[in-house]
């Protein structure tokens, strides 16, 4: 292994152990202001969304497809339905969607 990947592996460690121990040295105290606290709350929810919208569209075929099924799912989870079944019709949807397009 050449000196680049030790280092790469080293920068990695460190940028992801600073991301978990900062917040617990520097923050000692309960957090009272709601933005901040509305902020932390919701930020999980964002990153996943970041990630998973994009590969929702990529991942057919056809764009178009890809978002047919994403507002099929938005609409049936809306409604009321669970995950699996949400899941199925989303790949129900962009199995036809995708001899159509």
């Amino acid at each position: 292994m050449t000196l680049y990947t030790y280092l790469s592996i080293l920068t990695a460690f460190l940028v992801s152990y600073l991301i978990r121990v900062l917040p617990l040295t520097l923050i000692r105290k309960p957090i009272k202001n709601r933005f901040i606290k509305s902020f932390l709350y919701y930020v999980p929810y964002i990153t996943l969304s970041v990630m998973t919208f994009p590969a929702i569209v990529e991942a057919t075929e056809s764009p178009i497809a890809g978002i047919i099924a994403l507002v099929t799912g938005i609409i049936l989870s809306y409604i009321g339905l669970g995950l699996f079944p949400v899941a199925c019709a989303c790949c129900a949807v962009v199995f036809i969607a995708e001899f159509f397009l």
